[in-house]
C-alpha cells in the first residue's frame, strides 16, 4: 500500500495531481512533469537527512494513485500532507494509507504527534479525517500552531494524531478482529 518515492512514477502520479479536484489541495502543487520530478528528487533527498518522510501510495494491482508525507519534522512532531487521485476517491485508501503510515511514523521513526491542516472548504478531507478514532481536533488544543498555519488568513482546521492514542486504537481494534 505504501513504497519510498522513485521516479519512475511521476509522470502518472503528475496526471492525477493536475486533475481540478485535486491539484487545489496539493500541498506540492506542480504546473510541470519536469517541476513535480525536481520535487520529488528533493523530497528524497530531504528524506535522507530526516527533514521529511515521503510515500508512494499504490492499490491492490500496484498502481501509484497518490501520496503521502510527513513534513517539517521537528521534535519528534510534523505535518501529514496526503492526496490519492479522483479515480480513487472514495474507496477507502486514504484511510488506509494513513494507518499505514502512522504505523510507520510512531513505530519506526519516533514521531510522537502528526498534526493535520485541512482546508476549511475541503468537506472531503475533513470528513474522511473525522472518520478515523484516533484523530481530534485541536484548533484550541493548539492555539499557536493554529494561529501560524493560519497566519495570513483562517483557512484551516488543525487537527492532530498522539502516538499513544493512535497505538491504543491499533490495539483495540487488533484485539476485536482476534475475538
Amino acid at each position: 500500500m505504501l513504497k519510498k518515492r522513485e521516479l519512475h512514477e511521476c509522470q502518472y502520479l503528475h496526471s492525477l495531481m493536475m486533475d481540478p479536484a485535486v491539484s487545489p489541495y496539493v500541498r506540492y502543487a506542480c504546473q510541470s512533469q519536469e517541476e513535480f520530478m525536481f520535487l520529488t528528487r528533493q523530497l528524497i533527498a530531504e528524506e535522507e537527512q530526516g527533514t521529511v518522510i515521503s510515500r508512494t501510495i499504490f492499490n491492490e494491482t500496484g498502481t501509484s494513485i497518490g501520496t503521502i508525507d510527513l513534513y517539517h519534522i521537528i521534535n519528534d512532531t510534523g505535518f501529514l500532507a496526503t492526496w490519492i487521485g479522483a479515480p480513487y476517491f472514495g474507496q477507502g485508501y486514504s484511510q488506509r494509507a494513513k494507518s499505514v503510515f502512522l504505523t510507520e511514523l510512531f513505530l519506526e521513526h519516533d514521531v510522537q504527534t502528526v498534526f493535520m491542516k485541512i482546508r476549511k472548504q475541503n468537506v472531503r478531507s475533513r470528513k474522511a479525517v473525522e472518520k478515523l478514532p484516533y484523530v481530534n481536533l485541536s484548533n484550541d488544543l493548539y492555539p499557536e500552531v493554529t494561529q501560524a498555519i493560519n497566519a495570513k488568513q483562517p483557512i484551516y482546521d488543525l487537527y492532530h494524531v498522539e502516538r499513544s492514542a493512535f497505538l491504543e486504537s491499533h490495539m483495540a481494534l487488533h484485539h476485536i478482529l482476534a475475538t
